[in-house]
């Protein structure tokens, strides 16, 4: 049988979270991956070094994805800054909720974390570029540097913040995942309402609902 002549980055992605997801493991090598799915192995090197990098590449493709879906609505441009990341984090979970399967395997089976953590480095790209495009308006503190740090700490806790929503979107067992929507608004409400300084019953609300969740599953 002929090699597969036309083949591309996409479908390198989608041959390999199927076998994934059928064998609960990487492939050996790219010889036999290669083999498996019709095509040079030489092809594989054209656009990914190894696994891992395809691995990193999927969750990139994931926040890339929602970014362009994005970009098609016309309402969207005429939100502010809260409601563009929430719509965010809408469109990005639901681009993880198509694909969970995968997703759940590839950041927890994982038995050492860190490792796991390496393959949202191009995510965190993504997202952090989103989050800096927001324009969030912030204190005007009349000097360059402490401008710097605070921008810079905004984009460091919007990431923190979407990693612990991963987290517990992963553990959410909720019809439909309902329970992870409310902790979205919450908590994107909730921070908002940090850099408006007026943590008032956001906060609150938020810090509410994560204590009687904690309760929920601890019993």
């Amino acid at each position: 049988m002929a090699k597969k002549k036309n083949i591309t980055s996409d479908a390198i992605v989608s041959f390999y979270m199927d076998y994934v997801l059928a064998h609960g493991e990487q492939p050996k090598n790219v010889y036999a991956f290669a083999k498996d799915n019709n095509f040079e192995e030489a092809k594989f090197y054209e656009f990914f070094a190894s696994f891992d990098a395809i691995e990193e590449e999927i969750f990139t493709i994931f926040g890339a994805n929602t970014i362009e879906l994005l970009s098609k609505s016309e309402e969207f441009e005429t939100f502010d800054a809260r409601n563009k990341l929430l719509s965010f984090y809408f469109t990005f979970f639901e681009q993880l909720t198509a694909n969970r399967s995968y997703v759940v395997h590839s950041l927890t089976g994982e038995k050492k974390p860190l490792q796991a953590m390496k393959r949202l480095k191009g995510l965190r790209h993504v997202f952090s570029t989103f989050v800096e495009s927001l324009d969030v308006k912030t204190l005007d503190l009349n000097q360059e540097r402490l401008e710097r740090i605070q921008n810079k700490a905004i984009k460091e806790s919007a990431w923190v913040q979407l990693m612990l929503t991963m987290k517990f979107w992963l553990d959410d067992t909720s019809k439909s995942f309902d329970k992870t929507d409310q902790y979205i608004e919450k908590s994107v409400n909730a921070s908002f309402d940090l850099i408006d300084n007026t943590p008032l019953k956001s906060i609150v609300d938020f810090g509410k609902f994560i204590f009687k969740e904690k309760l929920d599953i601890r019993s």
